[in-house]
């Protein structure tokens, strides 16, 4: 990722969402009380405070799940960082699925050191006893960045192992 263009391309994406992460999560903090849902769309979208010591879908590891999880982040970090200088320049699909990775696993970093309660999650979806855990901006950004980093590399791969077969058919 050498030319400032992408570079404004990643720090914009993800200070827009580490922004939006903090700043819904104090308003959930300030305007939520804990375990009682608000409804949005009846019981279907609700929020919900909630304080998760664990990561995702509730994997914990103990009391400690606290600094064990904030280290992965940053080894999670680095490694998403060495990626981020290796995608090509006009891989801008690429980049900006980088940058949400990185700025969810920033806002939940930022909320891991400021809360000892665990990170806040808000929002609630489901249908009647069938919910999907509750999450926050960082949790979505996170999703929706390695779904599309995930596609990014399977296209191409697949692109590779085309080019290859071409090359391979040649007399």
């Amino acid at each position: 990722m050498a030319s400032g263009a992408e570079r404004r391309i990643f720090w914009v994406t993800a200070v827009a969402i580490v922004v939006a992460d903090v700043v819904t999560k104090l308003l959930a903090v300030a305007l939520l009380t804990r375990h009682q849902p608000v409804p949005v769309i009846g019981d279907t979208v609700q929020l919900r405070l909630v304080y998760n010591q664990c990561a995702a879908f509730g994997v914990c590891l103990g009391e400690y799940s606290r600094w064990i999880f904030f280290g992965l982040a940053i080894a999670a970090l680095v490694v998403l960082g060495a990626m981020v200088r290796a995608t090509r320049s006009d891989d801008h699909v690429r980049i900006v699925a980088l940058s949400l990775v990185c700025a969810g696993a920033v806002g939940n970093l930022i909320d891991r050191l400021r809360n000892t309660f665990g990170v806040v999650d808000f929002v609630d979806v489901g249908v009647g006893a069938l919910r999907w855990p509750t999450f926050n901006v960082a949790d979505s950004a996170i999703t929706v960045g390695a779904i599309t980093l995930a596609v990014s590399l399977w296209l191409e791969g697949r692109h590779h192992e085309s080019a290859k077969e071409v090359r391979a058919a040649e007399p």
